[in-house]
């Protein structure tokens, strides 16, 4: 047996929760969720590290595995599906595993985080390699569906994080990179979808936004590598392309037909003064680099 867990130790905080009004209770709840900021305050080095082992793995081909159970899973689901929009990065370089499989994002599936060579299978599955990035994610740390994604992960040769919110956690030990987020015990006792959860959005966020700046797909803080997919993104497009470029709505907007509305190469267009050829070319002889490619003479 573990022993008691910090994410499962009841809160000596709020032991008359039942009794807040509204307005206590949400005041509580927002309160509580601060823990889950410092507690990746504290991890930020150790985030920084792991972005900077991914780096030349995802770089050269790679690909981020995420797999999780539970609250756990769904927000690897959910950081793998956000980067295809945000940074046109390819859906099968962001793949997440969900103890359960699919139908569990959406229905608790019992046990299923019990089933340690399930998560092995499904790692294996991807066929994982060297330049793959596996991360396990569980609150506890003992999840058996993530320690067995994690082996599968280290057997390849892939690059292991481990995010879990408790000291100790067998997930940090048995991960080249444990990014431990510390959170405590829960304001409803064992609710690890709480700040447990939100530290755990915050992490895989930060890692993979870092990872995406550091992969060339940003310039300044302008969002020029995403996918222009429905109204409200080519409207977003334009206004980046704008601000990049510093032109008007109608240049932007011509600029941005002529290719493909790819923000980053309407941008080289602009300041560069040429086709969309020549900026395409000129992109990739900078590894996607805005910046670089700009400071070409």
């Amino acid at each position: 047996m573990h022993k008691t867990l910090n994410t499962e130790t009841p809160s000596l905080q709020h032991p008359d929760l039942d009794l807040y009004d509204s307005t206590r209770l949400m005041q509580a709840f927002v309160d509580d969720q601060r823990t889950a900021v410092e507690a990746v305050s504290a991890a930020a080095p150790a985030l920084a590290a792991a972005v900077d082992a991914a780096l030349p793995r995802i770089a050269a081909g790679g690909r981020l595995l995420y797999a999780g159970a539970g609250t756990s899973g769904r927000l690897g689901v959910l950081d793998s599906v956000e980067l295809v929009p945000t940074f046109s990065w390819s859906r099968e370089r962001a793949i997440a595993v969900l103890a359960g499989g699919e139908g569990a994002m959406f229905v608790a599936v019992e046990g299923a985080e019990d089933d340690e060579p399930q998560g092995r299978r499904d790692i294996e599955a991807l066929r994982p390699g060297p330049n793959d990035v596996v991360i396990g994610i569980a609150a506890s740390g003992h999840t058996p569906y993530v320690l067995g994604a994690l082996a599968a992960g280290r057997a390849a040769g892939s690059l292991t994080i481990g995010v879990a919110n408790n000291p100790g956690a067998e997930v940090l030990a048995q991960s080249e990179h444990p990014i431990l987020l510390d959170t405590g015990a829960e304001i409803i006792s064992g609710s690890t979808r709480l700040k447990a959860g939100t530290a755990q959005k915050i992490a895989l966020n930060s890692f993979s936004s870092a990872l995406m700046v550091r992969l060339n797909k940003v310039y300044g803080n302008l969002m020029v590598d995403m996918k222009a997919t429905n109204a409200k993104l080519v409207r977003r497009a334009v206004a980046l392309t704008m601000r990049a470029a510093d032109v008007d709505e109608a240049t932007a907007r011509a600029t941005l037909d002529r290719c493909d509305f790819s923000v980053k190469t309407a941008t080289v267009m602009l300041l560069k003064h040429v086709d969309a050829a020549a900026a395409l070319a000129l992109l990739a002889r900078h590894d996607g680099s805005v910046r670089r490619a700009l400071a070409e003479r």
